[in-house]
């Protein structure tokens, strides 16, 4: 092991022997129970975590063998697991173990979406990092976590890379023959097979320590993440295990509790979120990427008789905003969405008001769950024409015998809404693309549609669909427009009843 400035010989001999045992860097280099410590009260990892860094260590010593064959393979360890089971720890934990213990390793870290690698994956990292042993060795920054060494810079690293169809670019370079190289997937389910298949390029380089591991909840039944288990044409090369969260002493059971009682034990929800198993149906994603993109790319159509709605999703606190969006008909592109931060309900009140005032739509249609109760009734007061509270949870409303019950208010508007998407047109708006694309699905103990809360999907590293909400509140109920000249005649017909009993 190559030392580096002012670090000690001796902890560079004790990291070195690490070098095919992963499970042993993990239990030396953290301060497990040491007081005054956040790992105080922790023993070392979950017995999962154990049994896979064990078979990291011991693929790689196999690889490192005197079979050819064997010699220029990657190590494959792919995990389906529930949520919460420690995913994210031990993805830091490998990359620590495989940076510390061969000099000019090269890695690559990437997610199913950018928020996951951003604010899950490499906020972790930065946590294990700061806890290492050995965390001077190497230096954490947005996008990297590389050597300190001089010179060794671009040689000894690990990237975060945010995966794209059209630009693997990046990942294809992930060459480091005679060394280590190694590609790590947090959430793949949802990675596209385009990457896993420059992966599979990259990591070809024979004398090479070469290995690839993919975690996620197993929230699609097609692709190259499901091709990994059993049954699947690519499961023979992977060393591969699905995990129960209740079998995690970690993962909090209360919650997991609450999503069996909401969806069922057997239903695809619990499947892919408590049970580590993948869905019956193929996706557990509720639209499409391609249904927004193809409403995004149509040319406008726009209809001057429909009803011009108005959708109006409350927020008060964080990172979580109040965003106002429209709709004409198939038309929700021309009138651009306003989105503010306001802590204060009856500013927020205000500023809808002014919007109102400005465009005067047939319908305001407000969320009136939790604090928007606040606002749609200081709206009230304010004697906004149109006005109607929603709230998410209510029993929905319509059905049309054919297509999936709802269980919910929100589930029925973002079930009206992904139909609508069909021959509607959107913005080319990135935060309302990823809302609409983020939210995921199940069903309840009465096989009625339920969607995926906003808590669930904080868990997931994925913000609060603000945009998507306020969009999903446009067809919250039918709206028809009103004539102005009859609306004219009605008011000028009381104002003579005025002047009558005046």
């Amino acid at each position: 092991m190559t030392t580096t400035p002012d670090a000690p010989a001796e902890l560079h001999r004790d990291i070195g022997a690490f070098g095919l045992d992963p499970l042993g860097y993990v239990r030396f280099a953290f301060p497990w129970g040491v007081p005054g410590t956040s790992l105080a009260a922790e023993t070392g990892p979950e017995p999962w975590q154990c049994e896979l860094l064990q078979a990291l260590g011991e693929g790689l010593a196999r690889a490192g063998g005197t079979d050819a064959a064997l010699e220029a393979a990657a190590v494959r360890l792919a995990v389906a697991s529930g949520h919460g089971i420690g995913k994210s720890a031990l993805v830091s934990w490998i990359i620590l173990w495989a940076l510390s213990t061969m000099h000019d390793t090269r890695g690559v870290v990437s997610a199913n979406t950018e928020a996951q690698l951003r604010t899950k994956t490499w906020p972790e990292l930065a946590k294990w990092h700061g806890l290492a042993i050995n965390r001077d060795w190497f230096a954490y920054s947005a996008t990297a976590l590389q050597s300190v060494l001089p010179g060794h810079e671009r040689t000894w690293r690990v990237d975060c890379i945010t995966w794209s169809e059209n630009n693997t670019e990046a990942i294809a370079g992930l060459h480091n023959k005679g060394r280590r190289a190694f590609a790590l997937l947090d959430e793949a389910s949802a990675i596209p097979d385009a990457v896993w298949e420059t992966i599979e390029g990259a990591l070809t380089d024979a004398g090479t320590e070469l290995f690839w591991c993919a975690f996620g909840n197993p929230t699609r039944n097609t692709g190259r993440f499901r091709e990994c288990f059993a049954g699947g044409r690519f499961a023979h090369r992977w060393r591969h295990r699905q995990i129960d969260s209740r079998s995690v002493g970690m993962t909090g059971k209360a919650q997991i509790a609450e999503w069996v009682k909401d969806y069922g034990e057997d239903s695809d929800f619990v499947r892919v979120r408590v049970r580590g198993e993948f869905p019956r149906a193929g996706s557990m994603q509720f639209i499409d990427g391609e249904r927004v993109d193809g409403a995004i790319a149509r040319e406008l159509v726009e209809d001057p008789t429909a009803p011009l709605v108005m959708g109006v999703d409350i927020a008060r606190h964080g990172a979580d905003q109040t965003v106002v969006r429209f709709r004409r008909g198939l038309d929700a592109r021309s009138i651009p969405p306003v989105k503010f931060r306001i802590p204060d309900l009856m500013l927020i009140a205000s500023r809808v008001m002014e919007l109102v005032n400005g465009h005067r739509p047939d319908a305001v249609f407000i969320d009136g769950t939790g604090i928007g109760w606040g606002v749609r009734d200081r709206l009230a007061q304010l004697g906004c024409p149109g006005l109607v509270g929603v709230d998410f949870g209510a029993k929905a409303d319509r059905t049309d015998g054919i297509t999936a019950r709802y269980a919910n208010k929100r589930a029925e508007m973002w079930g009206l809404m992904k139909d609508w998407l069909a021959a509607g047109c959107l913005p080319d708006d990135r935060d309302l693309a990823a809302d609409l694309t983020g939210v995921e699905y199940g069903y309840d103990a009465s096989d009625a549609l339920l969607l995926e809360r906003k808590d669930d999907m904080r868990k997931r590293g994925l913000a609060s669909p603000d945009d998507g909400d306020a969009m999903a509140l446009t067809f919250a109920h039918p709206v028809y427009r009103q004539d102005p000249a009859e609306e004219r005649r009605i008011e000028e017909k009381i104002q003579r009843m005025k002047r009558r009993f005046l």
